[in-house]
């Protein structure tokens, strides 16, 4: 059989041949969904080690669960799903901050007069900005990078962490106003 691309196989299709003892058919479902599910983990935990623990417990439970799989989604959107489920219940365990505060700090936004921003080169502003991201709670983090970086929609996202569309809407507002008053902050603090 020809397994030069998993593009070329459906999602019931890579299923079926897993479940009839394709090892290599699995391979090909982790090859094709290992970039989403490193992003959500990546965004979601802190320390490498546990997010080497949890990449690899999120295809245990994939492939343990295969059998279970609908067809309803997508199956890159289902293995996200369980990618998502097994970060939250690791911040849970480790009673970890999931979503942030709701008292975000205001007061570098109401005097911005745009100027700064001018100041900065591109690549300067990008690490500026990727280093903020870094410091949004855990899920604003996932959010931020499933919408903008990896460009899925809110019915995907909400597929993958079962929030309502309208959730998913306010988070996000909420994760770039947090992040723009963060780098306006920084933007004010290198100024003085």
């Amino acid at each position: 059989m020809n397994y030069n691309s998993a593009n070329r196989l459906s999602d019931k299709q890579l299923v079926e041949r897993v479940l009839r003892g394709d090892h290599h058919a699995f391979g090909l479902i982790v090859k094709d969904t290992q970039k989403l599910v490193g992003q959500i983990v990546g965004r979601m935990i802190s320390h490498a080690e546990d997010r080497k623990d949890i990449i690899q417990d999120v295809y245990l439970k994939t492939f343990k669960h295969l059998s279970g799989f609908r067809h309803a989604a997508k199956l890159s959107t289902w293995i996200g799903n369980i990618a998502y489920n097994t970060c939250i219940n690791f911040l849970k365990r480790r009673r970890l901050r999931v979503v942030g505060d709701e008292g975000f700090p205001e007061a570098a936004a109401h005097d911005y007069d745009g100027g700064t921003e001018a100041l900065i080169e591109g690549r300067e502003l990008a690490g500026i900005i990727a280093a903020r991201i870094e410091e949004l709670p855990p899920l604003y983090k996932m959010l931020l990078v499933l919408f903008h970086q990896e460009g899925l929609s809110y019915s995907d996202i909400g597929q993958i962490t079962s929030l309502p569309e309208g959730t998913i809407k306010s988070y996000l507002f909420r994760a770039r106003k947090q992040l723009k008053e963060s780098v306006l902050m920084q933007y004010k603090k290198d100024e003085l």
